[in-house]
């Protein structure tokens, strides 16, 4: 009886391989990416330029006339001279750079 008592041991160790895998597998599948993914947005809103053609998260399309600390002048409508002022945080995209357009 007591043979039987001390094969069995901690049920905990049987589990911790399980949880070192499990953790393994989400940090190269789902956190590993979110920082990778994350660091290239905070640079690519640093990198922000005048004359640089932006989106914004609420899908507001414009052309940065203006670069401050933390955030940006941005004219969305030509013919109006509409300008709005947004946080450099509520940048999504670039979608044409100052370099790419002298290029064209």
């Amino acid at each position: 009886m007591n043979f039987l008592m001390a094969q069995q041991g901690n049920p905990m160790m049987q589990f911790l391989p399980l949880l070192v895998i499990m953790f393994a597998i989400m940090y190269f599948l789902i956190i590993r990416p979110q920082k990778q993914k994350e660091k290239k947005r905070l640079q690519m809103i640093s990198n922000v330029r005048k004359h640089d053609k932006i989106v914004t998260v609420g899908g507001v399309h414009g052309v940065v006339i203006s670069v401050k600390e933390n955030e940006v002048i941005v004219r969305v409508d030509d013919a109006k001279d509409v300008k709005l002022k947004i946080d450099k945080s509520a940048i999504t995209a670039v979608t044409v750079s100052k370099g790419e357009q002298e290029d064209n």
